[in-house]
């Protein structure tokens, strides 16, 4: 966990080290920025611990989360439009990115691209309204991806207790471990949901495409499988039922895929 209780972070032209008061220690900020035509490219690395919460909220962009053995966060952001404000907020349990909050009222934000790094055992909450979001090598307790219009989501080596990946327009991904007791949600309106996971998986599961009927369970039919609706939903049980999974697509497939 970070523990840190500073909230504002200031730049010039080259680069500087900005000292912020802390709850149990003093950290080092190391914060540079520098400016090309039309877009401008920041680098913010703040010390952490093992985990930390990553809470990021964009407009329009891609925004690719990595997990990595070093204890701190590194956040590069890349912003179409060298106006737009990009201010991490830094507080006892979490690291707070919000563009959207941060440009209330101001006009052609334009894109912003996000390349973080963070503790592989953090917790990652990020939305989007248009964009690709990607997720790897996180092992936390949540991680949550979601485009409120159009984007696709890739998450690749994830073991979370509970996973969230939401879109309408755009494909979805998962090639991770389901956990005991885990909570996993896959919804899209259309496009393909293909989950990658291992035959040793143990999950409870609700798979529904009213439209198409395309749900392919490959490998992970068993005798406790059921189809209702004519093959709108299917229904059942892999192994024991450890984890729970549900996942919707409206329009396009949804496919189980053996790791």
């Amino acid at each position: 966990m970070l523990y840190l209780s500073g909230k504002k972070i200031t730049t010039d032209s080259g680069c500087r080290n900005v000292l912020l008061g802390a709850v149990l220690l003093h950290a080092l900020i190391l914060l540079c920025t520098t400016s090309a035509i039309g877009q401008r490219k920041s680098t913010t690395v703040l010390p952490a611990g093992k985990s930390v919460k990553l809470q990021l909220v964009n407009r329009e962009g891609t925004v690719t989360v990595e997990g990595w053995d070093k204890e701190q966060v590194q956040i590069v952001a890349t912003a179409e439009n060298p106006g737009t404000s990009i201010k991490p907020e830094v507080t006892q349990t979490a690291i707070i990115v919000n563009v959207v909050r941060n440009n209330q009222g101001k006009n052609g934000i334009g894109s912003v691209n996000f390349s973080v790094k963070v503790p592989t055992g953090s917790s990652v909450d990020i939305e989007t309204m248009i964009g690709n979001l990607n997720i790897a090598n996180v092992r936390g307790p949540l991680v949550r991806a979601v485009i409120s219009a159009e984007g696709d989501i890739t998450l690749t080596n994830i073991l979370a207790g509970n996973v969230t990946a939401l879109n309408r327009i755009g494909d979805i991904f998962f090639d991770g471990d389901f956990k005991s007791e885990g909570l996993y949600n896959f919804k899209s309106m259309s496009g393909n949901i293909n989950l990658r996971v291992p035959l040793s998986s143990s999950f409870r599961f609700t798979a529904t495409a009213p439209f198409s009927k395309n749900i392919f369970m490959g490998s992970f039919v068993s005798a406790a499988t059921n189809t209702i609706n004519d093959g709108q939903r299917i229904i059942g049980r892999f192994r024991e039922g450890a984890a729970n999974l549900v996942v919707t697509n409206q329009r396009g497939t949804i496919s189980f895929i053996a790791r």
